[in-house]
């Protein structure tokens, strides 16, 4: 296992080469019969997954839903709403388990949000050709305690929750095990192995924000400044500044359209608010959800276009409705955690001049005034400190166009077998798949390495590593994260 593992670990490991107990049991892997993958069954036991999986206590089915070549299963587990008082109440966690075989390794997927109920792969779990274990993060809905105390809502409780189904699952999926997410999703599946460093034998976090220092955002600022090409740049700022000329006669829409579709502004207090937080994001949503290919979708003449144009682009990048009450809902844990631990962006915008109103607007703001909030200046500044450190077998993708990547996850000389790679002109859906062919390939074998199943010629040469599981167009679409946030400020 990892721990074993790292003891015997060189630089020869960037290039992919293990210790011999580590490819003979790599190659003995990726060498099972395609006969037994999807099988359902142990190899010692003729019982059925199920069976097995119902079998652990505090785990329930809500349904099965089938899938050529898997098993897949949503799932109920009962869990503490305080992991130091386990006494003190439990409330149900949402599970799903896309099953494969238990002699294939298993990845551990979470996003930080909801969890999908439809079967999906993430890329670890194309790559190694494994299971996939995926945790709706705590407090979201319907994973949320009844009634809900908002202080046992912190990284170290969402950490806790993610071991105790890693304990409860692994005396079934004994081979290895790694951790991911994207975005929210990468940064939890940090603070996981920072909290449970025993845990995984590897981590893949995509596109995952490092807000260190939260009243300290200048790096955003230059990011700003340079990102994409001056022309696509003016656009988007000539849009941003035109929403904000203009603000009553398409703040008048607004309040017709809000109407229309009955939204309400109790929470951010006032649909003039909303309105600006909205047109506030338009440029960083642009650059995390589109490539500089969609700048020629922009207003190239913003103050001669219509109203009609400037609502039309803002609403497709930001999105008018992402700061109603009906859209923040279901992001409170979100913007509850930003606020209390994470951190947010503060951003100048100097081409805007003196027409906002209010600024970038806190989490506080997104969040209902009945919920106490008070920041942890503390908690991100020890997790960046044990990365830097502590980092074994990690790895971190980032988009190069991507916002949320001003401020990442640096590895420090206490280091060991990790990595920081970055897709050049990449947005916030930056895969291991869009990296340079070098760099992916060295990337895919690490990542096969540390599940335990790189063949052994990937061992010998890095550069023939690829994913051992087939595309297949509904389990790897590879936009889901991406599109669930669409139109809003959030990682």
């Amino acid at each position: 296992m990892r721990k074993v593992l790292r003891g015997v670990l060189s630089l020869a490991v960037l290039i992919g080469t293990v210790s011999a107990t580590g490819a003979s049991a790599g190659a003995a892997t990726a060498a099972e019969p395609a006969a037994k993958q999807g099988s359902g069954h142990s190899s010692s036991s003729s019982e059925d997954i199920k069976d097995r999986i119902l079998a652990i206590p505090g785990m329930s089915l809500i349904e099965e839903k089938p899938y050529p070549g898997y098993r897949y299963f949503v799932l109920n587990y009962t869990q503490p709403i305080d992991h130091k008082h386990p006494s003190k109440g439990t409330f149900q966690q949402r599970v799903t388990l896309l099953h494969k075989d238990t002699s294939r390794p298993t990845v551990f997927f979470t996003s930080g949000y909801n969890v999908s109920t439809n079967p999906s792969r993430s890329e670890p779990t194309q790559i190694i050709d494994g299971n996939q274990v995926s945790l709706e993060y705590r407090f979201f809905t319907p994973s949320r305690p009844a009634p809900a105390d908002w202080s046992k809502l912190d990284i170290w409780q969402a950490a806790s929750d993610q071991h105790r189904v890693f304990k409860a699952l692994k005396k079934i999926y004994s081979q290895n095990w790694l951790a991911t997410g994207g975005s929210k999703g990468g940064m939890t599946a940090t603070y996981f192995e920072r909290f449970y460093p025993k845990d995984m034998d590897g981590v893949v976090a995509y596109v995952a924000p490092n807000d260190v220092v939260n009243d300290e955002d200048s790096a955003y600022d230059r990011f700003f400044a340079r990102v994409g090409t001056k022309e696509c740049r003016d656009r988007l700022s000539g849009v941003q500044r035109e929403a904000l000329v203009r603000r009553e006669p398409l703040e008048k829409k607004f309040a017709a359209y809000a109407a229309e579709n009955n939204l309400t502004f109790d929470t951010v207090g006032t649909l003039d608010k909303a309105y600006e937080a909205v047109v506030m994001d338009y440029v960083w949503a642009f650059w995390q959800y589109s490539l500089l290919a969609d700048c020629a979708s922009v207003p190239a003449d913003a103050k001669n276009a219509t109203d009609q144009e400037i609502w039309d682009s803002v609403d497709g990048i930001s999105g008018f409705s992402a700061y109603a009450d009906q859209g923040l809902a279901t992001y409170t844990p979100y913007y509850y955690q930003a606020g209390t631990q994470l951190g947010s962006p503060d951003i100048e915008q100097p081409w805007l001049g003196n027409l906002s109103r209010y600024g970038y607007q806190p989490p506080r703001t997104f969040v209902p005034r009945s919920i106490p909030m008070k920041f942890q200046h503390s908690a991100m500044r020890d997790v960046d400190s044990w990365v830097r450190n502590n980092a074994r077998q990690m790895m971190y993708v980032y988009g190069g166009n991507d916002p949320w990547g001003a401020e990442p996850f640096r590895l420090g000389k206490g280091a060991r077998d990790s990595y920081v790679y970055t897709v050049d002109g990449g947005n916030h859906g930056s895969k291991i798949a869009g990296l340079t062919a070098d760099e992916k390939a060295k990337a895919t074998a690490a990542v096969l390495r540390w599940a335990g199943v790189a063949p052994a010629a990937v061992e010998a040469d890095p550069a023939k590593a690829k994913p051992l599981a087939k595309f297949d167009a509904r389990l790897d679409k590879r936009d889901d994260e991406l599109q669930r946030n669409r139109g809003t400020l959030r990682p």
